[in-house]
């Protein structure tokens, strides 16, 4: 099984930005893709971007597209999701979470929550001025 852990949360200014980062440590080669999702107070979880390990295609979604970027290091076996021009709608426990390599592509790609089976514990962004 895989084992997520989210990083670099924090507290930032409208505007400004931050990394994140989840660490994947188990059985990595068994997962085809990973999600990076939200959820701010009072409001159902949303998926924000995701990266498909097969093709290495790229999605986000509209409320995000032009300012997040998500990344991989093979290596390091961590995905990252860069939030840059943040706004205080972004404030929210983002989480990570990945999807078997059996996943269909398309799930990976609409964020399909049903389809992330392993999840991290979550990391708290905050934009306030």
């Amino acid at each position: 099984q895989v084992r997520l852990v989210e990083s670099g949360g924090g507290l930032v200014q409208p505007g400004g930005s931050l990394r994140l980062s989840c660490a994947a440590s188990g059985f990595t080669s068994a997962y085809g893709g990973i999600g990076w999702f939200r959820q701010a107070p009072g409001k159902e979880r949303e998926g924000v971007s995701s990266i498909s390990v097969r093709d290495g295609k790229m999605h986000y979604a509209d409320s995000v597209k032009g300012r997040f970027t998500i990344s991989r290091d093979i290596a390091k076996n961590t995905v990252y999701l860069q939030m840059n021009s943040l706004k205080p709608e972004a404030t929210a426990v983002y989480y990570c979470a990945a999807a078997t390599d059996a996943t269909p592509l398309l799930h990976i790609a609409n964020m399909r929550m049903r389809s992330y089976e392993c999840w991290g514990q979550g990391a708290q962004v905050t934009v306030t001025s």
